[in-house]
């Protein structure tokens, strides 16, 4: 019998045998996040891996990675159904305190889950068709956020997530959750790693020790202010990822107030 994933990955994307080898990203270049805003240079310096948003284009000869908010609403998104929005013990819709315009999902069951990817699938095949080469899933630490979801329901829906993405012929990373960076390897089957502020709460080694060079780093300068630390120290600190970056909170591209990017 076809698992969860498997299943539903044949159910809402049809054969996709013919789909092409996913291909990790380089462990070397220059790196950019870009998911409040596209631009093509940085300095003058061409990008070679970049981040955008999955209603954006990929970057010509650049390695594309296209975001997904795998376990949480997007802003201004209300085409969810009832049934996956979780709800709290009042039965008020839940949202992430620190994004308020996101509402949070609930993969707890199968047909949660299933009604989930029923929409989400779409979109990660869209990524591999618009000619992104690899997806980052967000949010997957939810079920560490909020008790009410069922922590394996959210590992079965990361596993369907990967299946999805890997039939489409694109990589996908695993989008922060250090505490089961090598879960998420070798069971979910995630390929590299997505972290935020991994220097500023002293998780960059848990990426290193699972994926190696293969983890793209972006650092925020409110998250190594409360650490106490410099950008300069997130350079230095242990499991440090080849590419890593300085980014304004809100992403905003190059030109606009606040706009904010350092390598190390």
């Amino acid at each position: 019998m076809l698992g969860l994933g498997a299943g539903l990955v044949l159910l809402l994307s049809g054969c996709a045998s013919g789909a092409a080898e996913p291909v990790l990203p380089p462990a070397e270049g220059v790196f950019d996040y870009q998911l409040g805003g596209a631009y093509d240079e940085v300095g003058g310096e061409p990008i070679d891996v970049v981040v955008r948003d999955a209603a954006a284009d990929p970057l010509a000869d650049a390695y594309s990675v296209c975001y997904v908010n795998g376990f949480q609403t997007q802003p201004g998104d209300d085409a969810w159904p009832e049934e996956v929005l979780l709800r709290d013990a009042d039965g008020s819709v839940v949202v992430d305190p620190d994004w308020p315009d996101e509402r949070v999902l609930d993969p707890s069951t199968a047909e949660q889950r299933r009604a989930i990817l029923e929409i989400l699938a779409p979109i990660i095949e869209g990524c591999a068709s618009g000619g992104f080469d690899a997806v980052e899933i967000d949010n997957l630490d939810t079920w560490t956020r909020f008790d009410a979801i069922d922590e394996e329901g959210a590992r079965e829906l990361a596993r369907a997530y990967v299946d999805v993405a890997h039939e489409a012929g694109l990589a996908v990373a695993q989008k922060n959750a250090a505490e089961i960076a090598e879960v998420a390897r070798d069971e979910l089957g995630f390929d590299f790693a997505v972290t935020e502020e991994c220097a500023a709460w002293g998780e960059c080694g848990a990426y290193a020790d699972a994926y190696g060079d293969r983890v793209l780093q972006i650092e925020y300068p409110e998250a190594l202010d409360e650490a106490g630390m410099t950008f300069a120290d997130a350079c230095e600190a242990p499991g440090r990822a080849p590419l890593a970056i300085l980014r304004d909170r809100d992403l905003v591209p190059v030109g606009s107030p606040g706009h904010l990017r350092e390598a190390c």
